[in-house]
């Protein structure tokens, strides 16, 4: 398995308000981790390195993940726990309140790869069936699309697009959607904040995953795209692939 992180802070934007990473506990199991933080002053940074410090350490300390249900438990646990320490800490200080994040994680191991996410930051899985976007987002504007008010061509430029309904750390309880996917060689998983998919197209992302470049250099093609169309906002991502089918690469 490799993998890469990588944010920017984009064009516009004095600050990055992303965070994230990718980590690897005892067993060598990947966590691949993208937080994309909101709120008032400098508080959707706190949110998102809170985030990103505490599911790292949770990760570090923990043993192998031999079943899906093991990780979706594990996430939904842990992330609940961050909830916790977010919602707390934004009602004790005064400049973080009403601070929170989005989160999107991946559990990965050579057999599975178990998802949780909440907010509009995304996981998408490239394998022999093709590119699929695996979450759903918690947004208004998704919510309109699904009902049938709204098309997805018009929710693309919708004025409200950024309103979520579901944050990490804004309110005292949260529900994380979480799902497992069996994974086989050479299959990838690009996890990424909005600053990303709202600037990219799926065929474009599908053309330089699959193009030959390192990870290193795929991650850096996104940003870039995202930057020449904009970036107005921080663009962050994860590409984790899954037992490398070219080693030397």
């Amino acid at each position: 398995m490799k993998a890469v992180f990588q944010t920017d802070v984009g064009k516009i934007r004095s600050h990055n308000e992303d965070n994230g990473g990718v980590f690897i506990n005892k067993a060598g199991n990947y966590l691949a981790v993208v937080a994309d933080g909101m709120g008032g002053h400098l508080a959707g940074d706190v949110a998102s390195e809170m985030t990103m410090t505490q599911l790292k350490q949770f990760w570090e300390e923990t043993d192998e993940m031999t079943s899906p249900k093991q990780a979706e438990t594990w996430l939904k646990e842990h992330v609940m726990k961050v909830n916790e320490s977010l919602f707390h800490h934004s009602q004790t200080n005064d400049h973080c309140q009403g601070m929170g994040t989005t989160v999107v994680a991946a559990i990965c191991t050579n057999q599975f790869a178990t998802i949780g996410h909440i907010g509009d930051s995304r996981c998408y899985l490239l394998n022999t069936n093709g590119f699929q976007q695996m979450t759903e987002d918690h947004s208004l504007v998704n919510e309109l699309v699904k009902s049938g008010q709204l098309s997805k061509e018009d929710a693309e430029y919708h004025p409200r697009k950024h309103v979520l309904l579901r944050a990490l750390g804004t309110e005292q309880t949260i529900q994380l959607d979480v799902k497992t996917v069996t994974v086989e060689e050479g299959d990838m998983l690009l996890l990424c904040s909005d600053g990303l998919s709202n600037k990219v197209s799926e065929s474009t992302m599908v053309d330089i995953l699959t193009s030959d470049r390192s990870l290193e250099e795929k991650a850096q093609a996104l940003i870039d795209v995202a930057n020449e169309h904009g970036g107005e906002d921080n663009i962050t991502l994860a590409i984790v692939q899954f037992a490398d089918v070219d080693e030397s690469r």
